[in-house]
C-alpha cells in the first residue's frame, strides 16, 4: 500500500506592481476643522458670511442709525457745539424752510428727468443689442456701452462743462439751426447726469430683454400683430422689471449727487450741496443729518413701491 504525500500548497505569486499602502496623514487641528466644515455646510456658510455681514452691519446700518440719531440733536448757538438733547427742530425745519423745500423739489425733478431720459435712450439700444445685433456686433456694443465707465467721473463732468460753455461744442452743433447751448443750469445738470448714468440703465434692460423668448415675438408676428403692438403688449410687460431695475440706478444716483451740480449747475443747488454746506461752512451737523435723511427716505419709499415688480431681482 502506497501513501501519497500531500502536495505542497500553492501560494499566489506576489503582485510585483502593487504599491505600498499610503500612510494616513497625522491628525491636526486644521484637518479636523476642515472635516467638520465639510460635513456641516450651514456652519461653513455662516463663517463665510460673518465678515461681510459684520462690515455691512457696522459700516452701513450703524452709520445710518447714527445719522438718524444725530438728526434729532441741535447746535448751541453760542458755543457752536452739538447738544445731544432730543429735539424735533431740525425735522420741523425740513418742512418749513423755503430753501430746503425748493432744493428738495429741484433734486427730485432732476432725478426724475434723468431717469426718464435714460430709459428713453436705453430701451432702443438695449433692444437692438438683445434681439437684432449679431453676436459680434453685440459684443462690440457692450464694449462701447462700458467704455465711458473707464474714464473718471470728474473728467466726464468737466468735459460736459466744456461742451455746455459759450462757444462750446453744443453751440457749434446747434448754431446752423439757430440753436444755442443750454449753458450752466438745471438743463446742463440733467444732460450731464443722464450721460453719466446711462450705462447703468442700458445693462439691466439689456439683460432683461435677453430673457424674453424669441418665440413669443415670432408668435405675435404670426398672429398679425404689428411691431409697435408687439413691443407694447409682449416685450414691455416682460421687460418691465428690468426697466425698473435700471431706473433704480439712475434715480438713486441722481438724488445723491452733488459734484455735477457744482461743475455745470451754475448757482443751483441739490440736497447733497446743502448737506456739504451745513457740515462745512454752517457747522451744523444735526441739520445736515436731517437733510441727508430726505433722499434716504425717498429712495426707501421708491424701493418699497417697486419691490413687488421683481425689479430688485434684476439688480
Amino acid at each position: 500500500m502506497t501513501t501519497t504525500s500531500p502536495s505542497p500548497r500553492r501560494t499566489a505569486p506576489a503582485d510585483r506592481g502593487a504599491r505600498p499602502p499610503v500612510p494616513r496623514p497625522p491628525r491636526s487641528a486644521a484637518r479636523d476643522a476642515s472635516a467638520f466644515l465639510t460635513s456641516h455646510p450651514r456652519t461653513r456658510l455662516a463663517l463665510l458670511l460673518t465678515a461681510p455681514m459684520f462690515w455691512l452691519g457696522v459700516v452701513y446700518i450703524v452709520a445710518l442709525l447714527l445719522l438718524l440719531v444725530t438728526a434729532f440733536w441741535s447746535v448751541d448757538s453760542f458755543t457752536g457745539r452739538v447738544r445731544t438733547e432730543f429735539t424735533f427742530a431740525n425735522i420741523v425745519q425740513l418742512f418749513t424752510d423755503a430753501v430746503i423745500q425748493t432744493v428738495t423739489w429741484r433734486t427730485l425733478l432732476i432725478a426724475v428727468a434723468v431717469t426718464v431720459i435714460d430709459v428713453a435712450i436705453a430701451l432702443p439700444i438695449a433692444f437692438f443689442m438683445a434681439k437684432v445685433a449679431s453676436p459680434g456686433l453685440k459684443r462690440a456694443l457692450v464694449v462701447l456701452v462700458l467704455m465711458p465707465l473707464w474714464a473718471s467721473y470728474l473728467v466726464k463732468a468737466y468735459a460736459w462743462r466744456s461742451m455746455l460753455s459759450d462757444n462750446g461744442v453744443l453751440d457749434w452743433l446747434l448754431s446752423p439751426v439757430g440753436g444755442t447751448s443750454p449753458g450752466f443750469g438745471v438743463a446742463g445738470v440733467i444732460m450731464t447726469l443722464a450721460y453719466l448714468w446711462l450705462p447703468y440703465v442700458i445693462l439691466p434692460i439689456h439683460a432683461g430683454l435677453e430673457r424674453v423668448p424669441d418665440s413669443l415675438l415670432e408668435a405675435s408676428s404670426d398672429l398679425g400683430a404689428k411691431t409697435p403692438r408687439t413691443l407694447l403688449l409682449v416685450v414691455l410687460p416682460l421687460a418691465l422689471p428690468a426697466i425698473i431695475a435700471g431706473t433704480i440706478f439712475s434715480f438713486c444716483l441722481s438724488l445723491g449727487d452733488y459734484i455735477t451740480v457744482n461743475i455745470v449747475g451754475g448757482a443751483n443747488q441739490m440736497l447733497g450741496n446743502l448737506v456739504y454746506t451745513y457740515v462745512g461752512t454752517g457747522n451744523n451737523l444735526p441739520l445736515a443729518s436731517a437733510i441727508a435723511l430726505v433722499p434716504i427716505v425717498i429712495v426707501f419709499a421708491y424701493l418699497f413701491l417697486v419691490r413687488r415688480t421683481g425689479a430688485l431681482d434684476n439688480l
